[in-house]
C-alpha cells in the first residue's frame, strides 16, 4: 500500500495530463469539422450570389435594348442609354470576381478533404433546412464537451494531485505490503531484517532534513492550483459567453431575413412600377435605375442573411465543442 499517496497522486497527475492530450486532438477535430462546414456552405452563399448576378445582368441586358428603343422614338435621350449601359457593364464586372472567389473556396475545402483542386458538388443555400429557433436553454454541463474546458479541468485536477504529492513528501516514503514475511517493494524476499529496517529508519527522518524544500514545493503547488482554478473559471465564462453570442446570432440573422424578404417584395413592386412610369413619362430613368439597383443589393444581402444564419449553428456546434 502507497502509505501516504505520493505514487497515487503521481499516477492520476500523469492520466490527466494524458486526458489533455486527447482534448486536444478533440479541440483540432472540432476546428476541422467547423472550418469545412464554413468552407462548403460558403461556397453555396456564393453560387446564389452568382446565380442573382447573372439573371440581373440579363435584365440589365434587356433594359439596355429598351432604352435604345425608346431611344429612337423619342422617348428618351442618349444620356439615358449611356446610363444603363454603364450599369450593365457595373454588373458584369462583378461576375469574375464571384467566380474567382468560388474557385478560390472550392480549393481551399479540397485542400481540408487532402485532395487536389477540383470541382466541388453540393447543393443549395435555399435548400438547406434550419429550425425556426434554437434552444436557449443550454445546460452548463453541455460546456464540459469543450476541449478547452476539458483541457481547463484536467489542468485544475493534476494541479490538485501535484499539491497532494508536494503535500504527501512531509511523510515518509515507505510501501506496506499485506503478505508474510518480509519483502522489499519489489515483492522480493528481505534476507537481512535488520538491515531494512536501519533503511526504514533513514525514510522516516529524511522529510524533516528536507522540511525547507518539502514546503517550498507545497506553496509552488498550491500556488498553481489555485492559478488553475482560475483558468477554470475563466474557461466556463468565456464557453458560455460563445455559446451565447452564437443563439444571438441565430436569432437576429433570422430576424434580418424576415425584414430583407418583405424590403424585397417592395423593392420588386418598385421596380415594376417605375419602369411602367417610365414608358408613359411620368417617370425618369434615374428612379429606374435606383430601384433596380436597390433589389440587387437586397436580393445579396439575404443571401448573406441565410449564410449568417447557418453560420450561427456553426458557431454553436463549436461553442459546445462539437455538439452533443
Amino acid at each position: 500500500m502507497d502509505a501516504f499517496g505520493g505514487l497515487l497522486n503521481a499516477k492520476r497527475g500523469a492520466k490527466t495530463v494524458l486526458l489533455q492530450n486527447e482534448a486536444y486532438r478533440q479541440a483540432v477535430q472540432t476546428q476541422v469539422v467547423a472550418t469545412i462546414a464554413n468552407c462548403y456552405f460558403t461556397l453555396l452563399m456564393l453560387d446564389s450570389q452568382l446565380n442573382i448576378t447573372v439573371k440581373t445582368a440579363k435584365i440589365w441586358e434587356e433594359n439596355v435594348q429598351t432604352m435604345k428603343a425608346m431611344k429612337k422614338a423619342g422617348m428618351t435621350n442618349e444620356a439615358g442609354v449611356s446610363q444603363s449601359e454603364a450599369t450593365y457593364y457595373q454588373v458584369n464586372a462583378t461576375l469574375p470576381d464571384l467566380r474567382r472567389q468560388i474557385r478560390e473556396t472550392e480549393n481551399a475545402l479540397s485542400l481540408l478533404l487532402g485532395q487536389g483542386p477540383r470541382q466541388i458538388q453540393r447543393g443549395s443555400l435555399a435548400d438547406q433546412y434550419l429550425p425556426e429557433k434554437l434552444s436557449v436553454g443550454i445546460p452548463l454541463q453541455m460546456l464540459s464537451n469543450r476541449p478547452d474546458v476539458k483541457q481547463a479541468e484536467m489542468a485544475l485536477a493534476s494541479a490538485y494531485y501535484t499539491t497532494n504529492k508536494a503535500r504527501s513528501a512531509f511523510y515518509p516514503q515507505i510501501t506496506l505490503g499485506g503478505s508474510a514475511g518480509w519483502t522489499n517493494s519489489a515483492g522480493g524476499a528481505i534476507v537481512d531484517p535488520g538491515k531494512f529496517l536501519i533503511s526504514v529508519a533513514g525514510s522516516l527522518v529524511q522529510p524533516l532534513f528536507a522540511k525547507g524544500t518539502n514546503t517550498a514545493r507545497l506553496k509552488i503547488a498550491r500556488a498553481e492550483q489555485q492559478a488553475a482554478l482560475l483558468a477554470f473559471q475563466q474557461s466556463i465564462l468565456a464557453a458560455g459567453s460563445e455559446v451565447s453570442n452564437a443563439l444571438y446570432q441565430y436569432q437576429s440573422a433570422g430576424e434580418k431575413c424576415i425584414q430583407r424578404k418583405q424590403q424585397i417584395k417592395s423593392l420588386n413592386s418598385s421596380v415594376d412600377k417605375t419602369q411602367q412610369l417610365m414608358k408613359f413619362g411620368s417617370s425618369t430613368y434615374l428612379e429606374v435605375l435606383t430601384a433596380q439597383q436597390s433589389l440587387l443589393s437586397a436580393r445579396l444581402s439575404d443571401v448573406a442573411d441565410s449564410f449568417e444564419r447557418i453560420q450561427a449553428v456553426i458557431n454553436l456546434y463549436q461553442a459546445l465543442g462539437g455538439g452533443r
